[in-house]
């Protein structure tokens, strides 16, 4: 019986155990996790949502608090198109992010970037080529384009020196993306290294609508494999979402996929972001707990598990400080639905908002707990302390099991007998 570490991921003329961790944000795929992944040879991707954030945390940095300072009396306003980000504390951050993540890297794997093109910034184009040429700047290994179909992106950073050497790619949902992305690719004589193929089943935004549950993953990757040698094009193809298994994975393998992308079974994991009572809220998840809503301003479905302390808070924009999804024109849909609910109760201290979420404010404050479908098979995968809470795996027993599993079968790590000492949750941070 083939297991997945019977397989290789060629790219660049390099090879990889076909294992990549997903680039979960905000900073729930650590620059820890991603690390790990290399180091045992595969490809762990780091997150550049809200990296100014992200870099206050580790770099006492003051980006966002001096953001909010320079837009400080537009607060009140709920016109926010004239609060923009600062491109050199942007690219600065970026570089701090990756750079830092890049000089500690060890093993023969490598650390890829998930760049998403609905982080808006109220200046897409220009914060999108801040972030992608700082990433690149920065040395990282490769870049994986999501949320969007990207087809103006390599025009983007087609002049910088890196261009034709890092390793490019995009999220696709259907044939019909990865067509259109491919067509506008040749205008730069540049083709993606490797095409994600993301399914229904994957955690927080997807890329279908409410219908999602028509579509599913094995029929997706099918057709883009089919697509991809009609046209006579070698670029691998990673899917992703609802592979829970070693042997999930190989089936994929086995078709002729590259690699998988996989990142529910690590948000448990030691070294993933989330603070460890909120892996313990996944760990005690049922399936039930897991749904699909409108609420994410960007317009995507998104999925997330329904105790997120974010649904139905109704906190006050905080574009001024963070400002993460306001659109080319400073529009957010969070700003527009807490405008109406002040509307509707005139002089209540505490409102609640129920159409859409702040998610710049909450996914910093780790309040929406996106997850992927099987998340309520999770607590199949760890062992239980005596007083009944989880024992959280480490990466790299996640990492094994999937590399070395066979017959759908989860090893879970090994048992123990001390409990931990109780965390309190943080109050804030990205």
């Amino acid at each position: 019986m083939k297991k997945l570490d019977d397989f290789r991921l060629r790219l660049a003329g390099r090879e990889y155990v076909p294992l990549v961790t997903g680039g979960m944000g905000v900073d729930i795929s650590t620059n820890a996790l991603a690390l790990e992944a290399a180091r045992l040879g595969g490809i762990g991707h780091i997150s550049d949502a809200m990296v100014p954030t992200v870099a206050d945390r580790y770099f006492s940095t003051s980006f966002v608090r001096n953001k909010l300072r320079r837009y400080k009396f537009n607060v009140a306003s709920a016109d926010k198109s004239m609060v923009h980000f600062d491109l050199d504390d942007l690219a600065e951050a970026q570089r701090l992010h990756v750079r830092s993540t890049i000089e500690a890297k060890q093993g023969d794997g490598a650390v890829f970037i998930n760049c998403m093109e609905k982080l808006t910034m109220n200046n897409p184009a220009g914060t999108l080529k801040v972030r992608l040429a700082s990433a690149m700047d920065g040395g990282i290994d490769g870049i994986t384009l999501s949320a969007g179909l990207h087809l103006g992106t390599f025009s983007l950073i087609e002049h910088h020196p890196r261009f034709r050497d890092v390793n490019l790619g995009i999220i696709v949902s259907s044939v019909r993306a990865l067509k259109l992305f491919l067509k506008r690719c040749n205008r730069t004589r540049r083709r993606p290294d490797y095409v994600v193929v993301e399914g229904p089943l994957a955690g927080g935004h997807l890329g279908f609508g409410m219908d999602w549950a028509e579509y599913d993953l094995q029929s997706i990757t099918t057709q883009v494999l089919e697509f991809l040698k009609q046209e006579d094009l070698a670029i691998p193809v990673i899917p992703a979402g609802g592979i829970f298994t070693g042997s999930d994975a190989v089936a994929y393998l086995e078709q002729g996929c590259g690699a998988v992308q996989v990142a529910t079974r690590f948000t448990i994991a030691k070294e993933c972001g989330l603070p460890d009572e909120v892996k313990q809220a996944y760990l005690n998840a049922g399936v039930e707990d897991i749904v699909v809503n409108t609420l994410s301003p960007t317009g995507y479905p998104m999925r997330m598990l329904k105790q997120s302390p974010a649904i139905g808070s109704g906190i006050r924009p905080n574009c001024e400080a963070l400002g993460y999804l306001l659109d080319k024109d400073g529009h957010c849909a969070y700003i527009d639905a807490y405008n109406e609910a002040l509307k509707a109760y005139p002089g209540v201290k505490k409102i609640s908002v129920a159409e859409k979420v702040c998610l710049c404010t909450h996914m910093r404050n780790f309040k929406v707990w996106t997850c992927g479908h099987y998340a309520y098979r999770l607590k199949d995968t760890a062992r239980r302390y005596p007083n009944g809470s989880y024992v959280l795996p480490n990466a790299e027993e996640v990492f094994r099991d999937y590399q070395f599993s066979t017959d759908h079968q989860v090893q879970r790590p090994s048992a123990v007998v001390s409990e931990p000492r109780r965390q309190s949750l943080p109050g804030g941070g990205s």
